[in-house]
């Protein structure tokens, strides 16, 4: 029987020195879900923060956006489990519209394909490495995929049998392809992409992005 208290979904936040996009990206989690930020490190007073705005706070010392994303998956308690960005770039809004296939049972994985809303929200060099990977997916999978999109949807227990290792930029494709192996349907829907709060400590630069692409090739061999 399920725990009348455990939310209807769970959305993952993984943290680094957020303060000035968590209220808002907070304040965007739809009724029905909670939201578990994953404090990696931060030394702005976001996990706070996040605790004073209502949120499941969870501690992740090991730095890693994948090392982050995992610590936030064993600690959800709830079926569906959706991973988003947590610097105000991706509406957590958009999350219910996102797991709606998988809690219909039409899909296994949603990825949420970015649609940029203005100038600078999606750099040149960031859509550049997000398209060669996409290309290298489709090689190594068959999936025809346009983005390997940061808000995104499944059931817990199935994601941690797929025993999801890498703890570093290349765990949200692992999950795809891992994903694909085991013959799940991955389906695509789209959501608005807004420029970020505060500076990306991923795809914000060039080098970046060259270490997130490096990871995620890693990843492929």
């Amino acid at each position: 029987m399920t725990d009348p208290m455990t939310p209807r979904g769970e959305i993952v936040l993984p943290c680094l020195n957020e303060a000035r996009a968590l209220p808002w990206v907070l304040s965007r989690i739809p009724d029905g879900w909670r939201a578990v930020v994953v404090d990696n490190g931060s030394t702005d007073g976001s996990a706070g923060l996040a605790r004073e705005l209502g949120a499941r706070v969870v501690s992740e010392p090991r730095r890693g956006f994948g090392a982050a994303c995992h610590a936030g998956l064993l600690a959800a308690e709830a079926e569906l489990v959706a991973f988003c960005d947590c610097d105000a770039s991706l509406d957590p809004g958009a999350v219910e519209r996102v797991a709606a296939p998988v809690r219909a049972g039409t899909a296994d994985l949603v990825l949420a394909r970015r649609r940029p809303t203005g100038r600078g929200a999606w750099p040149l060099h960031a859509r550049a490495g997000n398209l060669a990977l996409t290309r290298m997916v489709r090689r190594r999978t068959g999936l025809r995929l346009h983005d390997l999109g940061p808000l995104r949807a499944a059931r817990r227990r199935a994601l941690l049998e797929l025993g999801l290792t890498d703890r570093r930029s290349g765990y949200p494709l692992q999950m795809v392809v891992r994903a694909a192996d085991a013959g799940w349907r991955v389906a695509e829907t789209e959501v608005l992409y807004r420029p970020r709060t505060g500076r990306s400590k991923v795809t914000g630069t060039w080098r970046g992005t060259w270490q997130a692409v490096h990871d995620m090739r890693g990843v492929l061999r």
